[in-house]
């Protein structure tokens, strides 16, 4: 009978296994590293950005250029010429702004610049000029908390703030500067 030399194949064996786990840990690191995730922002040119709830829509923007985080959650846009406010889930106003700020998670804005508002099928065709317009979906708040200046039939009424409550159809005027004629 022939006896096997178990200490030595011992041995051998844990050579190999030190040899091939050494060479492992050494070329383990060797080779193409993973791309990293795109921290880009997202440019977009010639568009349209949809705020959109479930069921409902809040706001659209037709807008030149767009910028959004590369997560999407935010956005800057510049050059709004026709962005629409919806209440109810029908057009209400419409608004143009040199730029927005908009959060796509909370639906709220910033408009900054020179921003035009008006409302829809309004029959005096008034409309609103300020330089500042904040949108707080949650509560359907409209604020205008800087010098608005309402124009109806070539007339002028500068207004110090206005809020606008989508939600109970109220609408709260600040300090009124000069005369308007209104029609019976």
């Amino acid at each position: 009978m022939r006896r096997w030399p178990w200490k030595r194949i011992g041995w051998i064996s844990a050579f190999a296994l030190a040899a091939y786990l050494t060479i492992g840990i050494i070329l383990a690191g060797r080779g193409t590293p993973p791309i990293p995730p795109a921290m880009q922002a997202i440019d977009l040119r010639g568009g349209y950005v949809r705020g959109n709830r479930i069921t409902t829509r809040s706001w659209t923007f037709d807008y030149d250029t767009a910028e959004l985080s590369p997560d999407g959650t935010t956005g800057s846009i510049n050059g709004v010429h026709h962005g629409v406010i919806f209440k109810n889930g029908k057009p209400y106003m419409t608004i143009s702004a040199e730029h927005v700020s908009v959060n796509t998670q909370s639906l709220d804005f910033t408009a900054l610049g020179k921003v035009d508002v008006e409302r829809i099928d309004d029959t005096e065709k008034r409309s609103f000029d300020t330089d500042l317009v904040e949108w707080t979906n949650s509560t359907k708040m409209l604020l205008m908390p800087h010098p608005c200046y309402v124009h109806t039939e070539g007339q002028t009424l500068q207004i110090s703030q206005i809020a606008v409550n989508f939600a109970t159809n109220e609408i709260h005027f600040g300090k009124i500067e000069g005369s308007v004629q209104l029609k019976k």
